[in-house]
């Protein structure tokens, strides 16, 4: 599987930003698929997670209300619609493949990721 991050870039806090994540090989449509992100000198934190049919979603707190997560199976793509975003949500983010079928069974493909930068 190989997955593909767009979007990002910088914005003034309280703006917004799309995030998108290709896939490529694999049956995408069968896949819990995931958003992280690391910011510099942290650990990656789980961002949001959605089952295959997107019938289950999953957001770390600090997000909830702000960042929404979607997918198209039919164009094999997740996406991380981000509003209202403060300086702390600065970081790397990238799109993961979880391993299993439940949110914390771990990951095992990542793409490279895009930088999110956003300015107080």
């Amino acid at each position: 599987v190989h997955l593909v991050e767009s979007g990002g870039g910088l914005v003034q806090a309280g703006g917004s930003l799309r995030l998108s994540c290709a896939a490529s090989g694999g049956i995408f449509s069968m896949y819990l698929m995931s958003w992280l992100r690391q910011a510099p000198g942290s650990q990656s934190e789980l961002v949001a997670s959605i089952t295959s049919a997107g019938s289950d979603i999953y957001y770390l707190d600090s997000v909830k209300g702000r960042f929404t997560i979607s997918r198209d199976n039919a164009k094999n793509t997740v996406y991380l619609q981000m509003n209202s975003l403060k300086p702390e949500d600065t970081a790397l983010y990238y799109c993961a493949k979880d391993r299993g079928i439940t949110v914390g069974d771990g990951f095992d493909f990542w793409g490279k990721g895009r930088l999110v930068t956003v300015s107080s």
